[in-house]
């Protein structure tokens, strides 16, 4: 293991597509979502037990979680979490991340990943993480997976890149992020185009270099109260800094608009979970396509994803292509092909019948 390498995890998320198994004050991160004994925190945190020294793993997270993550991942320094103090989407976050290590490390190169992500191929995911790491130490780079996809998905961003075999890390030619359907599909039949899989390698000078260059407004924040990370000034200064920054994505501020993007396809058993679907596709099905965890007895039913109370006993007749979710106050039952809709439902039962079912 180097000990140039570092590895941010990115944990503030609410997870509002996975509602009502996602909750604001539990998000789908700290719940053990597969059904394996481990957390999808915990298993992001395992995933690099042999890529980096467990003291060179930053966990970023909101302040409210704080007591999940320690509980979760005991293993960490308090130095180790990053607390903030109100979600500004991921381009604050991995500035955040950056430059607090970049101040003990300046040769760090750091692997930015979320929390909720699936890797089926461990020793597959640790060569493609090695290639792109050397690739980042040697170059002015930044890097991201690249996943062949399975369908016009419009919640990923989309990677064409330039393809010379003899490379393994590719040259990108665009990058568009959460395409509308229609442009989804004419990538996904060109063949030419891989998602963005949300996992970044790249040195924290060449991202802050990025962040000088196309954030200015979030580099010079951080730039000027530098001195003030790894003090006990730290916490008022964040609270500070996340005021005056933008909410905006990593995708939109920095990837889209760089012209030293690189990729590397990574052939690794990829999901990110962000969505029921994305459960339903992953998980072992019965005979008639089911997915089920929970004490359910089915009658006529196919082709849904079914997450209940184990306590409580679900009967379901007659049902085809639809989730039905249970968690604390809220069932939801909704057809599979309109999760998109998970969103509104979550903002609706907000604002009609109060914070608590959220």
């Amino acid at each position: 293991m180097n000990e140039n390498t570092y590895v941010v995890i990115m944990a503030g998320g609410i997870g509002s597509r996975f509602w009502p198994f996602s909750r604001t004050d539990f998000p789908k991160q700290f719940h053990d979502v597969l059904g394996v004994g481990e957390s999808m925190l915990q298993m992001t945190m395992n995933r690099f037990q042999n890529i980096c020294p467990p003291e060179n793993v930053y966990v970023v997270t909101n302040r409210d979680y704080e007591g999940l993550v320690k509980q979760q991942l005991p293993q960490l320094s308090d130095n180790q979490i990053l607390l903030e103090p109100v979600g500004r989407n991921t381009a604050p976050c991995i500035a955040y991340a950056s430059y607090k290590i970049a101040q003990i490390n300046p040769k760090a190169n750091l692997i930015v990943t979320p929390s909720d992500h699936v890797v089926l191929k461990q020793e597959a995911f640790n060569q493609v993480i090695k290639k792109a790491v050397e690739a980042a130490s040697e170059s002015d780079v930044l890097i991201t997976l690249g996943i062949t996809p399975s369908r016009p998905d419009t919640g990923y961003g989309y990677i064409q890149f330039i393809d010379e075999e003899s490379q393994p890390i590719k040259k990108v030619k665009t990058f568009t992020e959460k395409p509308n359907l229609e442009l989804a599909q004419m990538f996904l039949n060109s063949g030419d185009f891989v998602w963005n899989s949300g996992i970044f390698i790249w040195n924290v000078q060449s991202i802050m270099r990025a962040f000088r260059h196309y954030l200015p407004e979030i580099s010079e924040i951080f730039e000027e109260g530098a001195s003030m990370l790894h003090t006990p000034q730290e916490p008022n200064f964040i609270v500070k800094a996340y005021s005056q920054c933008r909410n905006i994505s990593i995708d939109y501020g920095i990837m889209e608009k760089v012209d030293n993007v690189y990729v590397v396809l990574a052939d690794i058993g990829w999901s990110d979970l962000g969505t029921w679907n994305s459960l339903y596709t992953i998980n072992n099905k019965d005979e008639h396509g089911n997915v089920v965890d929970g004490d359910v007895l089915l009658y006529d039913t196919k082709n849904c994803i079914v997450k209940t109370p184990k306590q409580r006993l679900v009967v379901l007749q007659g049902l085809e292509g639809y989730i039905v979710a249970e968690h604390d106050n809220v069932l939801m039952v909704c057809k599979l092909e309109e999760e998109q809709k998970v969103k509104e439902f979550m903002s609706d039962a907000k604002s009609r019948k109060g914070a608590e079912y959220i």
